[in-house]
């Protein structure tokens, strides 16, 4: 078995296995002999069948595995004994791969074509310029805050008369005329808020209502026809809608209005935990830390989406063995084809350029991921969590637990390993360029993130 490599460019390259009889005949005369122990054939007992007609009935297959096997194997071990740099995986080659016959041939020659990962070698200076925006925080956007958290901890309480808002529970029934249709929809606990609904005409029939009051009213034109709201409403398929148009009634039965919280110290403490914020001026103070924080990690988000941009920029004339890595596509996945292939292919490449970007500086810089640096990681991943169910102060011991349960998982500990080596390489760009600080107000930084 010989295996060798061909290289007329610094994109590409050929790779040949050459295979004669002594590489894969005592492999497949051992396999066709375990093969005789499990075969069963009508005048033979189990395990007795003459190996010759083993060998006529299933020799051909078992030579072609084993040459396939031994073909796979000795590339892949080429590819690392050499530190070949291949993207992708091999191909066949389409124009020196001889015809393959098992029938009749003794020695073999498979032709492979790789694509090479090209050389990037990027350079930063303090000529690279990049600015690090930072949103404002400001009142308006601290009030939003306090009332979203006013609105999660607050209560529902039973009125007397319908607000817009209120949640209303109910008898609903399908009418023909004023009275009762005739196998119509009848439905004894039925849920809606006036809220919801797109007519207003029809909405506005249950402002003041009271309980035990009977409204009529018509699903359809109160919610335009929206299927998805008068499925849940009707509790009717999707598919059914349209032909609902019938005027209903509803007879109200409660009306559940939610309270906000009261901006007071159970709030503080539920929020941030006993004692820890004594008033509302501290108590805006924290909510302020809290948004810088979340702007902050958002600010590093753009950051990255721009050291992206320098370093592509940087790497624009590097180039692939473009039809190798297409075949490669649509081999990998079946589903793809040729059109989507070529469709997506510039932002397959973009990808795989900032990639290779990447790996270069990190390995240049050594740069390198601790067990510390995941959990810090992992911790903040896990407050951000607490904090959007309104607990923004979570006991360690239960910290500790969702960080653990979440690293079991090895796609979440493989994505935060690629999150904290974004943030090092970040860290890395940041030293070597200028950076310029710009403080924004966060509606026009919404927009930078968004462009």
């Amino acid at each position: 078995m010989n295996v060798s490599y061909k290289c007329d460019d610094a994109l590409s390259a050929l790779l040949k296995v050459e295979i004669v009889k002594d590489d894969y005949a005592e492999p497949v005369r051992k396999n066709l002999q375990k093969l005789r122990q499990k075969v069963n054939m009508p005048g033979f007992r189990k395990g007795m069948v003459p190996l010759g007609l083993v060998t006529k009935l299933y020799g051909k297959n078992a030579m072609a595995e084993e040459i396939n096997k031994i073909v796979s194997n000795s590339l892949f071990e080429y590819i690392k004994e050499n530190n070949v740099k291949m993207l992708g995986e091999p191909m066949q080659n389409e124009t020196e791969q001889k015809p393959i016959d098992f029938d009749v041939d003794e020695n073999f020659e498979f032709c492979f074509d790789i694509a090479l990962a090209p050389e990037i070698d990027v350079k930063l200076s303090k000529d690279d310029k990049i600015i690090l925006y930072k949103a404002i925080v400001n009142d308006e956007q601290i009030d939003k805050q306090i009332d979203s958290y006013q609105n999660n901890f607050g209560t529902y309480e039973d009125a007397e008369t319908v607000e817009v808002n209120d949640v209303l529970k109910g008898a609903l029934v399908e009418l023909e005329g004023l009275v009762p249709k005739e196998g119509g929809l009848l439905l004894e606990n039925s849920l809606l808020m006036p809220l919801y609904m797109k007519g207003k005409t029809e909405q506005k029939k249950f402002d003041g209502a009271k309980v035990n009051d009977v409204i009529i009213f018509n699903p359809f034109k109160a919610y335009k026809g929206a299927k998805a709201e008068l499925s849940s409403l009707l509790k009717i398929d999707k598919e059914a809608v349209n032909d609902m148009k019938s005027d209903f009634s509803f007879e109200i039965r409660q009306i559940t209005r939610h309270k906000k919280a009261e901006l007071n110290k159970e709030l503080f403490d539920k929020l941030f935990g006993k004692d820890t914020v004594e008033d509302e001026a501290a108590f805006r103070a924290k909510i302020k830390d809290s948004l810088e924080a979340q702007f902050a990690r958002e600010s590093e988000y753009k950051f990255m989406i721009d050291v992206r941009r320098l370093l592509l920029d940087k790497a624009k004339d590097v180039r692939f063995a473009d039809d190798i890595l297409k075949r490669w596509l649509l081999a990998a996945n079946e589903k793809n084809t040729k059109e989507e292939v070529d469709k997506d292919f510039p932002k397959v490449v973009e990808d795989l350029k900032y990639h290779l970007i990447k790996e270069k500086l990190i390995r240049d810089n050594d740069v390198k991921v601790e067990k510390a640096d995941i959990d810090a990681y992992a911790g903040n991943i896990a407050r951000q969590q607490f904090a959007q169910y309104g607990i923004l102060q979570p006991e360690e011991d239960m910290l500790k637990r969702f960080v653990d349960d979440m690293l079991q998982k090895e796609d979440t500990l493989r994505n935060i390993v690629d999150r904290v080596m974004d943030e090092k390489l970040a860290d890395l760009v940041e030293s070597k360029i200028t950076i310029e600080g710009k403080e924004v107000p966060y509606d026009d930084f919404y927009k930078l993130i968004n462009e």
